[in-house]
């Protein structure tokens, strides 16, 4: 089968490799959308050290079964499935609490960090095992389904973060999982969701999508604008989905004494946090990483259009094509969100 290789850092090439086998537990996937994660570009220059050659990357998709194992009873050939982007085992102690994100023994689709290599979705071919795969409405076009996963993060953040009905939410980043987040979190129960950002471009996606109001991190004192939103309390929750000390710093300003932040970005393994602002306001801190059976949920909400996915696709494209996307988005392509790589086509 073709792939897309990432035959050394800085280097994919569309390679002929073996076709992918399956267990008794597992589902053949052709691969019809795939779509390239920040991750995926951080594993692309080796920043990351969970991409290490040679593998092939992706973990957003999905596609149509083409082959069961001898002991899948829940999928036929044909279905339209999408499948998460964790490999848990189902047998350990976090698995049986049903918190899957947490498995002791999880894998991540398209990465390989030394401890296991698992190869992933920009391939025509994927063998997954059934636990992790869900069916598709037919009406799903591929594409849409292939922000799943994306959309799963977003979801499983709001479910993290402690909202009542009529809270104020600020959401500091509006990149690919700030925008999810910000209809997730409206949808969770927020009447005021508030987006910050550096780029103009996304803060007007943003209010596109559901925020109430934009603010420009670089041009306004952010907490004292969120204040003036709030009766100079404060936010009620803050996400920050970007991982960086300045946007925590931002997010922890934002919300009033007893509130909540959900820290869902994931950039720099150490940050500074102000601990005196967290004890002495009596501060919620919340980690949240993945999603842990929220799938069937996302299903549901993308179908019925209550989180809409189709402006943040900035381009489909072939796996031919996905070198030259990989290095536009490396290097910063401006406005791009979601490019979506499409290994097999239908007849």
């Amino acid at each position: 089968m073709k792939a897309l290789l990432l035959s050394e850092y800085k280097k994919l090439e569309v390679a002929d490799v073996e076709n992918p086998t399956i267990g008794p537990k597992d589902l053949l996937v052709q691969v019809r959308a795939c779509g390239i994660c920040g991750s995926d570009i951080h594993g692309y220059d080796g920043s990351s050290g969970r991409r290490i050659p040679p593998l092939v990357m992706g973990h957003e998709a999905a596609g149509v079964v083409t082959e069961v194992g001898s002991e899948v009873s829940d999928f036929s050939v044909g279905d339209h499935v999408t499948f998460d982007s964790t490999v848990s085992c189902g047998e350990c102690f976090h698995c049986r609490r049903g918190e899957i994100n947490l498995c002791d023994n999880r894998m991540v689709l398209g990465v390989s960090c030394g401890e296991y290599r698992r190869h992933g979705a920009f391939a025509e071919l994927v063998s997954v095992p059934q636990h992790i795969c869900y069916r598709l409405p037919e009406e799903m076009p591929f594409e849409h389904a292939a922000l799943i996963e994306a959309v799963s993060v977003a979801v499983h953040a709001a479910n993290r973060t402690p909202v009542s009905l009529g809270d104020t939410a600020v959401v500091v980043g509006s990149g690919m999982i700030g925008l999810l987040a910000i209809q997730a979190i409206r949808l969770a129960g927020c009447a005021q969701v508030i987006a910050i950002d550096l780029d103009q471009g996304r803060l007007d996606a943003a209010l596109d999508l559901g925020a109430d109001v934009g603010l420009k991190a670089d041009e306004v004192d952010v907490a004292a604008e969120v204040k003036k939103l709030t009766g100079g309390r404060g936010a009620d929750v803050a996400l920050e989905v970007v991982g960086a000390t300045a946007t925590i710093e931002t997010a922890i300003n934002s919300v009033r004494k007893g509130g909540s932040v959900t820290l869902v970005g994931n950039l720099a393994p150490r940050v500074e946090m102000p601990l005196q602002a967290i004890v002495t306001r009596e501060l919620n801190v919340f980690g949240t990483c993945a999603s842990s059976g929220e799938y069937p949920a996302c299903i549901e909400l993308m179908r019925s259009g209550a989180i809409r996915v189709q402006p943040l696709i900035t381009a489909t494209a072939t796996l031919e094509e996905g070198p030259e996307w990989f290095s536009r988005l490396y290097a910063g392509e401006k406005g791009a969100m979601k490019v979506i790589l499409q290994p097999s086509v239908s007849a």
